[in-house]
């Protein structure tokens, strides 16, 4: 009987280690392929959404106005590009090209240092041009404003 005891003791225990060790490394393949599929469709999502469409440009010739500070020292240089809805809003811009460059003189030398110095300042700029020029356009809309140069002096 003691052959007996000693026996179940010994290779049940065994059994169970080669059981777990077994399942231990299922489970570590499993959960293993299974991050992979989701990096995969993570990256697959990143595609798509990099492959959005990109919408025509209008770039306008640059601007250099005085700013509305005291003295009347500073002055800022400014290139943009207007992000179209749609291609047949370019035409309705040529002929209104003169009316969105008087609108966007209009609104920038009012602007101080302070005013258009921070990320946030340039924020409120693009959007209220944008804004301005939006309510006049009939054949589409600006979608973003894109400042490709702007220096301060």
């Amino acid at each position: 009987m003691s052959s007996k005891k000693l026996i179940i003791f010994i290779i049940i225990p065994l059994i169970l280690v080669n059981v777990g060790a077994v399942s231990f490394v299922i489970w570590n393949k499993t959960s293993f392929f299974s991050s992979q599929t989701e990096k995969e469709s993570e990256s697959e999502k990143v595609s798509e959404n990099n492959s959005e469409v990109i919408k025509p440009i209008y770039s306008l010739d640059t601007f250099i106005v005085n700013l509305a500070d005291k003295g009347g020292r500073r002055f800022l240089r400014v290139t943009m590009d207007l992000e179209l809805k749609n291609e047949g809003l370019a035409e309705e811009i040529d002929k209104r090209l003169s009316k969105i460059r008087d609108s966007i003189l209009m609104i920038i030398p009012t602007k101080r240092f302070e005013d258009i110095n921070s990320l946030e300042g340039k924020i409120v700029l693009r959007d209220e041009v944008m804004t301005k020029l939006n309510s006049f356009l009939k054949n589409g809309s600006i979608t973003n404003i894109y400042f490709v140069e702007f220096v301060i002096q």
